[in-house]
């Protein structure tokens, strides 16, 4: 059985990766160039759904990993603030009022709700950055080791197995495998293994302190700018008093250093107008962080999961697009019985196989 593993990536989903490893007794290294939880695994909106991916490739798993995150939470203490949630949809426009949405004095009458789309049964919400290095501290205390580093290149054996990594210092770390889990910089690997592109798609986010005032409450809204165009918001209410935000999205170039994203120009102030406009109460709050990130997505939607094809010891897990923070637990747990056992047996991995 495999033992010594090495993850590249301290994401989401490398860091649940080692934690189900090290469950196992296995020996993870997580090697990480820039911070666990630095890029979108610490700056997405964290949230959580049962059954919205119902009909796709990505259900079964969504499914299984909702339940595991109320698991997790539960066994570990909850550090990041797991909370169910109601979820509503709705809509809005610059300028123009509705009758708002009774009983929900900390909207603005410019918010029309037009349905629950979720309730605390199949909804819930993390706070990422929490989430993230939380787990990363679960593996550590069970064994998994955090390398601070950027990779470089594969160690292979005469037969081309691959038995590790070599970092730009020159340094190697040996492993009985190597995972690639390195989000968008996943396309990087590529340059070591036969792998599809990877790209990432750049998202924008405030995040706002307004205390006890909201609700454990998401809306997902369609809003008409005045200039007419069509955003569509996303608003998440947190446990430790703060809500995230997000509306803006991009196709800008992916630098090479995670630590080097920066937000587009005008992105936050488009978004914070929107966002006040929604409601007094985040019209009078503080924002306490500007974030932008780059999710990875794959051509054809379906994340990578599972053995690169024709390279003994080698295992690839991204392109989880927006779904990342919720398949993190079910992908970790997976890719743990794939490597240690060679096999899966509660989620089948067979449609996210890299081959395409």
């Amino acid at each position: 059985m495999p033992k010594r593993i090495v993850i590249c990536g301290g994401g989401a989903i490398g860091t649940a990766i080692a934690y189900f490893l090290c469950s196992r007794g296995a020996e993870p290294i997580v090697v990480e160039r820039n911070a666990v939880g630095g890029a979108a695994s610490g700056k997405s909106g964290g949230f959580l759904a049962y059954d919205w991916c119902r009909g796709t490739p990505v259900d079964r798993l969504a499914r299984r990993s909702f339940q595991l995150h109320a698991g997790l939470a539960e066994e570990l203490g909850n550090p990041w603030g797991y909370r169910r949630l109601e979820t509503f949809a709705g809509h809005a426009s610059a300028g123009v009022d509705y009758v708002g949405a009774p009983g929900r004095g900390w909207l603005s009458p410019s918010v029309a709700l037009t349905g629950q789309i979720g309730s605390p049964d199949t909804t819930a919400l993390v706070e990422p950055h929490a989430f993230t290095t939380g787990l990363m501290r679960a593996a550590e205390a069970n064994g998994a080791t955090l390398q601070h580093g950027t990779v470089a290149g594969l160690v292979r054996e005469a037969d081309g197995t691959v038995r590790g990594v070599e970092l730009d210092t020159g340094e190697t770390i040996e492993g009985d495998a190597v995972v690639i889990a390195m989000g968008p910089w996943s396309i990087l690997a590529s340059n070591w293994l036969p792998l599809p592109p990877v790209y990432g798609f750049k998202g924008h986010s405030l995040v706002f302190r307004t205390g006890d005032a909201i609700p454990a409450e998401a809306l997902f809204l369609e809003y008409q700018e005045e200039s007419g165009e069509v955003l569509t918001p996303e608003v998440f209410a947190r446990a430790d008093g703060t809500v995230w935000a997000c509306a803006v999205s991009s196709t800008s170039p992916l630098p090479i250093d995670p630590a080097r994203v920066t937000a587009d120009e005008g992105a936050h102030e488009r978004l914070e107008r929107l966002c006040r406009s929604l409601s007094p109460v985040i019209a009078a709050a503080p924002i306490v962080a500007r974030q932008a990130c780059f999710r990875p997505v794959t051509e054809n939607g379906v994340p990578m999961i599972g053995r690169v094809p024709g390279v003994e010891g080698a295992y690839v897990a991204t392109g989880h697009s927006v779904w990342g923070m919720l398949n993190a637990p079910a992908t970790g747990e997976a890719m743990a019985e794939l490597i240690l056992d060679g096999a899966t047996r509660h989620v089948d991995l067979a449609r996210f196989a890299p081959r395409r």
